[in-house]
């Protein structure tokens, strides 16, 4: 177990030695998985959480999943591991708390949102979104969610 966990801290700290970081004040949410970030240099920077998805505007559990980022970012000061950049604009990112905890798994933990597969092959998180599934969180209480992906689909 040790050489696990020294492993995970080896990977943790790389990753923050190697990513571009951004630091700064939450000032706007958007919907669950995207906020404008205030960075001390004054600059406004749209952040899209990475490797998540939550449910869109007028679908069931938006306000939830909105409501959910808002409690945990909201007025906050955040770290921002950037990932990228999407077709928007917008700064992909693993974001985490002053107390260090991850707010992409917070959201999937809580049933707020899927494991977005497609842009992120993470077992760690798919297996955070099969135990609120499991465990009927947030919009797994419902009986047939339907995944924004699909949902934004449907509306084309």
């Amino acid at each position: 177990m040790k050489k696990y966990s020294f492993v995970l801290f080896f990977t943790f700290a790389t990753c923050l030695a190697f990513s571009a970081q951004l630091k700064g004040k939450v000032i706007a949410i958007t919907d669950g998985d995207t906020f404008t970030l205030l960075t001390g240099q004054n600059q406004q920077v749209k952040i899209r959480l990475h490797g998540i998805d939550c449910p869109e505007k007028k679908q069931p559990y938006f306000n939830s999943a909105k409501a959910y980022t808002s409690s945990l970012v909201f007025g906050k000061q955040v770290l921002v591991l950037v990932k990228n950049k999407d077709r928007y604009g917008r700064t992909i990112g693993i974001v985490f708390l002053k107390d260090k905890r991850n707010v992409n798994e917070l959201l999937l933990q809580a049933g707020r949102a899927w494991h977005f597969k497609k842009y992120d092959q993470d077992a760690r998180w798919a297996a955070m979104e099969q135990l609120a599934r499991r465990q009927r969180k947030g919009l797994w209480a419902a009986p047939n969610p339907i995944a924004p992906w699909d949902w934004r689909a449907m509306k084309r």
